[in-house]
């Protein structure tokens, strides 16, 4: 049940070892790798398909370690994971992501990791733009997205998700007092 007031989240960067674990459905040796329990969501054929597009990615480039998956942390508790799709592109976009494992649903978690992704986005000087693609039919992230600035404008087809909606906003979004 939603309350209103988002849990603090934190993030912990996934390791290349913890996801190869994870992909290899090792789930005890990615705990061990992380400190963390971590929940079925982890090993769904969703989240290896993941796993092994953000290990070929970090394969070409290492660099981008810092920007990918993560685990999402509240109050020591692995609720689920986010990041960006990778390091801001030649025009200063990031393309957010983030999963809350379904046990943890509906408690405001998914606001408060889009607000720390946010956070984090706005703090980095070369991000200038935000992107989030959702699907048409994805009302729960449709609603999460919601008031924090984000503006539809257009529509993709992705070979892994179908039909997505493209929402984008500045990094740093600027208020004017009156």
């Amino acid at each position: 049940m939603a309350t209103g007031i988002s849990p603090a989240v934190r993030f912990v960067d996934m390791t290349g070892t913890a996801l190869s674990a994870l992909l290899a459905g090792d789930r005890p040796a990615a705990e061990a790798e992380l400190g963390f329990a971590l929940g079925d969501e982890f090993l769904s054929d969703r989240a290896k398909w993941l796993w092994q597009y953000r290990l070929d990615q970090l394969a070409g480039d290492p660099s981008a370690f810092g920007w990918l998956v993560k685990l999402a942390v509240v109050d020591d508790v692995v609720v689920g994971y986010a990041g960006f799709h990778g390091p801001p592109d030649a025009n200063g976009m990031v393309e957010i992501g983030y999963t809350v494992d379904p046990p943890y649903r509906r408690r405001g978690h998914a606001r408060s990791i889009l607000t720390a992704l946010l956070e984090h986005a706005a703090a980095e000087p070369a991000v200038r733009t935000v992107r989030a693609t959702i699907s048409p039919t994805n009302q729960a992230s449709l609603a999460t997205i919601a008031g924090f600035g984000f503006v539809e404008n257009g529509e993709q087809w992705d070979e892994e998700d179908g039909l997505e909606l493209i929402f984008e906003r500045p990094s740093r979004v600027t208020t004017v007092s009156s």
